[in-house]
């Protein structure tokens, strides 16, 4: 069946289908534009774990989504494909998340000497396969980019979508990032981890194709972050939470707030979404909740005001959803993930 067949046959105002897809759309991989790569994947994080399971969490409570969106006409024509997860990475995750607590805990408890030879050989593994892994989301996110698909990462801890900036990397000469977190993820090497989920984005400053990286919602961070930040000249712009506030206490429209942000981004842009970015009421079992944060309308209309000043949303993703078990998390998880879709397909003209 061709796509215009699936999507004159498909009904949209049906019962949701619980048939393995995103939202029970009748679409696979080779008839939509639009691809989700699950990575489950959740060695590094430094407090609560559970995120590799995320896409499934997001998953399941897909099909109760309804498919109207109001800033995208039949959004969902533009077909999405959430591809399922690769269980060896799993299974890997699982086996290294168990030493990483070793290593993490041995560092919690002053690092006795006596073990640092063995914990030394945990964060080399650890190491090892974190590499491995941003290896093979460049093959994947670069065979899909390839076929012309537009990709949406979903994670998993926040250390996962470095394989495919650098996948973007070399399909664009230039482009820029607006990261939506509660955390700046500066950090270098952070626990010993080189690809940390603290490090993502000072890990993807190394790549010269990122002119501009651009924070939103920023309230958990230390002063080596700041500085490093301030290093990096305009190149790195930072939209902390509480100057977002302070700006709305005295008045200002977060309209106006939303303009300011996209003045700073350039014409293609890359959107990375760590759910601790908004409220924590909306990710109670995120890693790493912070109090404060965005509402999902807030974050939402930021998104939809990229596209409305005619920048390219070249790709994104979404990382940290709480996994199985945490219902409230894959619903609201499910909701950006579709309207960061459709708002990257209407930015393509794919709708």
């Amino acid at each position: 069946m061709s796509k215009n067949e699936k999507i004159k046959n498909f009904d949209p105002n049906g019962v949701g289908l619980n048939n393995g897809h995103f939202i029970g759309l009748p679409f696979e991989e080779e008839d939509a534009s639009i691809i989700f790569l699950p990575i489950p994947w959740d060695v590094t994080v430094s407090y609560a774990e559970g995120t590799a399971s995320g896409a499934e969490n997001i998953l399941q409570a897909s099909s109760q989504l309804d498919l109207f969106d109001p800033y995208v006409k039949e959004a969902w024509k533009a077909g999405i494909y959430m591809r399922p997860s690769d269980e060896s990475w799993s299974e890997r995750s699982t086996e290294l998340r168990e030493k990483a607590k070793q290593y993490i805990d041995w560092l919690e408890n002053g690092s006795d000497e006596k073990q640092r030879a063995g914990m030394a050989q945990i964060k080399a593994s650890i190491n090892r396969a974190s590499l491995e892994l941003k290896k093979w989301v460049n093959i994947q996110t670069t065979h899909l980019l390839n076929a012309g698909k537009v990709v949406g990462l979903v994670g998993g801890e926040h250390s996962t979508p470095l394989g495919y900036l650098e996948a973007l990397a070399t399909n664009h000469s230039s482009f820029g990032i607006l990261q939506i977190d509660a955390h700046m993820d500066l950090r270098k090497a952070y626990e010993g981890f080189t690809y940390s989920h603290a490090s993502i984005f000072y890990n993807a400053l190394g790549l010269g194709n990122i002119k501009k990286l651009v924070q939103v919602g920023i309230r958990d961070y230390c002063e080596e972050e700041v500085a490093f930040a301030k290093s990096q000249g305009d190149r790195v712009k930072v939209f902390y939470d509480h100057e977002i506030k302070e700006m709305q206490f005295k008045g200002l429209a977060y309209d106006q707030i939303c303009n300011d942000i996209i003045e700073s981004l350039p014409d293609k842009v890359y959107i990375s979404f760590d759910i601790d970015g908004l409220k924590p009421y909306l990710c109670p079992h995120t890693g790493t909740p912070v109090p404060g944060g965005l509402d999902f309308s807030e974050a939402i209309y930021l998104i939809k005001q990229v596209v409305d000043s005619g920048r390219t949303i070249i790709g994104f993703d979404l990382s940290e959803v709480a996994g199985l078990g945490h219902e409230w998390d894959g619903n609201v998880g499910a909701r950006v993930l579709y309207r960061m879709a459709n708002l990257a397909a209407k930015s393509q003209n794919l709708i």
